[in-house]
């Protein structure tokens, strides 16, 4: 557990403290768990070779046992191999990651919840195609990934990251903005850039509903975590480009918590409303 309830607490610990954003979030983590920074680190890299595997391990002949869930991360990366594609090589890696370990999820495969289960592809689909693209070396991910998880532990203190309790905003939404935040940190922005970046993340889908299909976590929630990687990409480079969020970082997280909080009872993950609710939801729930 990281001791972290504001952004603006974080960001203004590290300055006082004088350690760069990740090392802050490690040695407050080591400190709440009673460990020391050897074991922590090691954790931190054992989620990284988890999502690094998951990857590998995709095979697009698996199907979920619902049968609504398979195949589409081998369709996206075969497509985004071609010469032709609508939004080129880098995005579309990003796009088929984000749909494989959804996919993988959904199979009951092994995954990192970054920071749900349902919402675990956003993170690596990110920051994997990055540390290829860019040749980043494996303690850059790693510090990377402290980073994403500073931010998160704000979010899940400050609002939430359930689907039940805040809607998909709440799962999809958080792991946007901490991949936001990682993004920025992997292309040398600052913290204030970071910070800027989740919150940008967060507001872009501000009040996006959780409706799965049969209550499974598997349509929509699958190509949400592509909305949410693209989301996250979006978010970062408006920072690194100096644009800022306008609503402080910390009063967007408290909008988030009052927006889930607004929400009915149907649309936070009770397979009763929203897609939950069409005619297909409907008729394929009995199925179940």
């Amino acid at each position: 557990m990281i001791d972290f309830t504001s952004i603006q607490q974080m960001l203004e610990d590290t300055k006082t403290g004088g350690l760069p954003l990740w090392q802050n979030i490690m040695v407050s983590d080591c400190a709440r768990q009673g460990i020391d920074r050897t074991l922590s680190w090691g954790q931190m890299e054992r989620l990284l070779d988890a999502m690094e595997q998951a990857d590998r391990d995709y095979r697009d002949t698996d199907r979920s046992v619902s049968g609504l869930v398979g195949g589409d991360g081998g369709r996206m990366a075969r497509y985004g191999g071609g010469d032709d594609t609508l939004c080129g090589p880098f995005l579309s890696e990003v796009m088929a990651g984000a749909l494989r370990m959804g996919e993988c999820n959904a199979c009951m495969k092994r995954i990192v919840a970054a920071p749900t289960a349902g919402s675990c592809g956003v993170l690596p689909a990110v920051l994997l195609p990055c540390g290829r693209r860019f040749g980043l070396p494996r303690e850059q991910m790693i510090r990377a990934l402290y980073v994403s998880a500073g931010f998160g532990m704000v979010i899940a203190n400050r609002a939430s990251i359930s689907g039940a309790e805040g809607g998909c905003q709440a799962e999809v939404g958080s792991a946007a903005a901490m991949a936001a935040a990682a993004l920025v940190f992997l292309m040398g922005g600052t913290d204030e850039m970071m910070a800027n970046a989740c919150a940008m993340g967060v507001k872009n889908l501000l009040g996006l509903v959780c409706d799965p299909v049969g209550g499974l976590v598997e349509v929509p929630c699958v190509k949400r975590n592509v909305i949410g990687a693209m989301d996250a990409l979006s978010a970062a480079q408006m920072a690194l480009a100096g644009i800022t969020s306008r609503v402080p970082p910390d009063q967007v997280l408290d909008a988030m918590r009052e927006v889930g909080d607004a929400l009915p009872h149907s649309l936070k993950e009770t397979g009763k409303g929203g897609l939950a609710a069409t005619p297909f939801g409907k008729q394929y729930a009995p199925e179940l």
